[in-house]
């Protein structure tokens, strides 16, 4: 698929910013079925200064600075990228506890990182119980791991006004509610409390299906999803939100731990007040694109 996306965040203050330092994680970045054509970035106020960086994720990491008074913050990436529908599945995986094995004795950051708490994931006896209604007893990780993405997706309700950021897991486990990320971060740390290794992905939607397809939920909007560490085929992608694999109408923006580690924009300044934030996204099919 070739599309273009557009990512716009503005914020709108109560009164004017004097100073402000920020980082943005809005440039998405190459994935294994996933190239990025050069970005249009643009931002107004113009900052004094700005640069790219790379974070410990590989994430791509824009810096600016703002130093004159301003009431609104408006940064708009514009992307082409092309992506790829993933290899087939292998047609068996080992079992569960035999990765987890597997992973007690890996000493790689990669893996590793992606087994430990982070901050809006920890990992509980509870999430665990919760894991092992699909992760049976020798069950094979990559059936199981499907099986659990297709339960949150049956048995969860979407609803974008339950939760907030500082919403414990546990309470989206006993309400079953929320939104993409709570059921990344759900199914994060469910996977991780019986041993495995999973990260959180920021991403998108196509914004509109293909002809005779449903739109999937999220669509419009940022979207998160999660990757298990399967030895036979790398980092599989989960979309509990629509109980699905994420596929070649889920473009990639950035990985880490949980969603803290990805966050859009996030910084430090000086006056502002109270804010509103809007976001504006769009996937754009290339045929349709006049980018």
């Amino acid at each position: 698929m070739k599309y273009t996306l557009r990512h716009t965040t503005r914020y709108h203050y109560g009164a004017p910013v004097t100073l402000c330092h920020s980082e943005a994680r809005v440039l998405p970045r190459k994935a294994q079925y996933q190239q990025c054509g050069a970005s249009t970035l643009t931002i107004t106020p113009t900052p004094h200064y700005q640069a790219e960086r790379r974070d410990v994720f590989g994430n791509r990491v824009l810096y600016f600075a703002l130093e004159e008074p301003h009431q609104t913050l408006d940064v708009t990436v514009t992307t082409p990228i092309n992506t790829w529908a993933m290899s087939p599945l292998p047609p068996s995986s080992s079992s569960w506890e035999h990765v987890a094995a597997l992973l007690d004795a890996d000493a790689r950051f990669e893996t590793q990182l992606y087994r430990m708490d982070s901050p809006f994931v920890r990992k509980s006896d509870a999430l665990a119980a919760f894991a092992k209604q699909c992760f049976t007893p020798n069950r094979p990780v990559v059936e199981a791991a499907q099986a659990l993405t297709a339960y949150v997706h049956a048995h969860f309700e979407y609803d974008p006004s339950f939760t907030t950021l500082a919403t414990p897991l546990s309470e989206v486990l006993a309400s079953r509610r929320g939104v993409c990320q709570d059921f990344a971060h759900l199914m994060i740390g469910s996977l991780r409390s019986i041993g495995l290794s999973a990260r959180y992905v920021s991403g998108y939607l196509e914004t509109e299906p293909p002809p005779g397809k449903a739109r999937l939920i999220g669509a419009d909007a940022s979207h998160a999803w999660l990757a298990l560490w399967v030895p036979e085929w790398g980092w599989l992608s989960l979309d509990p939100t629509n109980g699905t694999l994420a596929g070649e109408r889920h473009p990639v923006l950035a990985w880490g731990r949980d969603y803290f580690d990805v966050t859009p924009l996030k910084g430090v300044m000086n006056g502002g007040g109270g804010h509103h934030l809007e976001v504006e996204v769009d996937v754009i099919p290339f045929k349709r694109s006049a980018v």
